[in-house]
């Protein structure tokens, strides 16, 4: 057996010593994020299907629309029994006013406006074409009934929702997001008014003549047509203001 040199006796005990100590590093550290996991995750799995942002919009339209019916219920009664307390000259100015807001549904003639997306197919046969181009977007859906508000629109109604002064909607993707319902193309805008007049401002809108030069470019949707006669439903949303900013 070969001799050991100076200090060999005690070499092999410390490296022991330093392994267990970074064993039991690690150790700890992986308790650490064990519990943090566990933390975040509430027990559960960190790729949650709650996580999905699909089925998370799709969750919330649902338990909007039920919220919407029960709103609805409910106005019903309290104009019933607004009804029976009040006088008929009373009756008559709150249903004259409910019909200015868009408390009431409206008949008429009507403009329908139908904008799709462009086909897919455009990215490969159109040099310098991009997938974002080929997409309605909020500031086409703004354009269209901007001009059509100016055109003398009386009710507006934009997918299956009746839409009054103070409605917002929004755009995420090809998807439109609307008093808490998500829709997805094609986009209908229903509109009841003078319709000669509403056509013509649609032919005078700048935002409406870019996306008209990109329905000839790429290929996206329009589809103006003339209804005889059209009921666009009651507003079913709610009338209470979240927040107001003073400009």
């Amino acid at each position: 057996m070969d001799a050991a040199g100076p200090g060999a006796g005690d070499a092999r005990p410390r490296a022991r010593l330093r392994r267990g100590v970074g064993v039991a590093a690690v150790m700890v550290l992986c308790g650490v994020l064990f519990a943090t996991t566990a933390r975040l995750s509430s027990g559960g799995s960190i790729r949650d299907e709650s996580s999905d942002v699909v089925g998370v919009l799709q969750e919330r339209g649902r338990g909007i629309e039920q919220l919407t019916q029960e709103n609805v219920d409910k106005r019903a009664e309290v104009e019933r029994l607004r009804g029976e307390a009040a006088g008929t000259e009373t009756a008559e100015r709150t249903a004259q006013f409910g019909e200015a807001v868009g408390l009431s549904e409206v008949s008429g003639s009507a403009l329908r406006v139908t904008l799709t997306d462009a086909p897919s197919s455009a990215l490969g046969a159109i040099p310098g074409t991009e997938p974002n181009d080929l997409v309605v977007h909020q500031q086409d859906l703004e354009a269209y009934i901007n001009a059509l508000w100016d055109g003398g629109a009386e009710a507006m109604m934009l997918q299956d929702q009746r839409v009054i002064n103070g409605s917002a909607f929004r755009c995420a993707g090809n998807t439109l997001l609307l008093e808490g319902r998500v829709y997805s193309p094609p986009f209908e805008i229903t509109v009841i008014g003078p319709v000669e007049e509403m056509a013509a401002a649609l032919d005078q809108a700048p935002g409406v003549a870019v996306y008209r030069e990109w329905v000839d470019h790429v290929g996206l949707g329009e589809k103006v047509e003339t209804l005889e006669e059209t009921t666009l439903p009651a507003f079913e949303g709610s009338l209470t203001i979240d927040a107001a900013v003073i400009r």
